[in-house]
């Protein structure tokens, strides 16, 4: 059965993936940006609705939600030293976001609403992998921000499902390596192409668990169409596996013809956390999710489309 879709935040990088790939299904589907850090470009080949607005703005979100089925809200600053140096701005990207599209939501009855939220939410903990019954414990206020979105879901599931996904660290190709706030892997790309030694925060042995952007679409696929008795849920998307940020370095530079590449190393960020890594075991048994693509897989595809 085809739906009406609205998504926000649609010409990002994960978004954008997102909206071709529901288009792809045969769904009708409408995106909202603001444009602040989406592109027109990334919706190449789209055929939908493209609405240019502020996802904080109430009017132009409840005019978004009109005739809707289902929302996937992944509009967000979605960056730790963003949210650090520019706490206000942030908190309204990133929270007043998620409130105002919950108001517009239950105005519209719409009944499905898909929050991507961040592993940011568990913070430093010895605890490894992280799993979905966790206490949280955001250590930086792009993290709070998250989780206050999650709590928000909650409340607001009395009157539509609503499937908050916690990403792990995301990369393929679109993500933005211009941005000083991009994730690792573009920026580590970009500068790998160019023959450039990257900056590394820490000593880079901090590991993360990279998953590709494909894999995280077909999560909130996999989401938007999931039969549950739950109105809030909460999964992680990710891989299962965690890698050190210096192997990435090295894995990046070993596919572009650069080895030998020796990175800087710089001070630890504040609000960086040390080590995470996802337990995939709840969206594999709950939605039927499990990561796919290989690490080197996704690099390569990510170094196939940088310039």
């Amino acid at each position: 059965m085809t739906t009406a879709d609205l998504v926000v935040g649609g010409a990002g990088f994960i978004g954008s993936h997102l909206a071709l790939a529901l288009e792809a299904e045969g769904n009708r589907v409408r995106v909202l940006d603001n444009f602040s850090t989406g592109k027109s470009e990334n919706l190449k080949g789209f055929g939908g609705e493209i609405v240019a607005g502020d996802a904080a703005d109430p009017a132009a979100v409840m005019e978004a939600c009109k005739d809707i089925d289902r929302i996937f809200h992944l509009a967000a600053r979605a960056s730790v030293p963003f949210s650090v140096e520019f706490p206000k701005e942030a908190e309204e990207a990133n929270h007043g976001t998620t409130l105002a599209l919950l108001s517009a939501a239950q105005a519209n009855d719409i009944k499905r609403f898909v929050f991507s939220s961040s592993s940011a939410v568990y913070g430093e903990s010895p605890e490894l992998p992280k799993h979905e019954d966790m206490k949280p414990n955001p250590v930086s206020p792009y993290a709070a921000h998250k989780l206050a979105g999650e709590s928000a879901m909650a409340a607001a599931a009395s009157s539509m499902t609503c499937i908050s996904l916690r990403y792990f660290n995301v990369f393929g190709p679109k993500q933005d390596h211009s941005s000083p706030y991009s994730g690792v892997v573009s920026l580590f790309a970009r500068l790998a192409h160019c023959d450039e030694p990257a900056s590394i925060y820490g000593d880079g042995t901090q590991t993360r668990d990279f998953v590709f952007v494909d894999d995280v679409v077909r999560a909130n696929l996999l989401a938007g169409d999931l039969k549950t008795e739950h109105k809030a849920s909460v999964f992680n998307v990710g891989t299962g596996t965690p890698s050190a940020v210096i192997d990435i370095w090295n894995l990046i530079c070993g596919l572009s013809g650069r080895e030998g590449l020796a990175p800087k190393f710089l001070p630890a960020r504040s609000g960086d956390i040390q080590h995470s890594v996802c337990d995939p075991q709840k969206a594999t048994a709950g939605m039927g999710f499990t990561a796919t693509t290989s690490l080197q897989e996704g690099l390569a595809a990510t170094l196939a489309t940088t310039d």
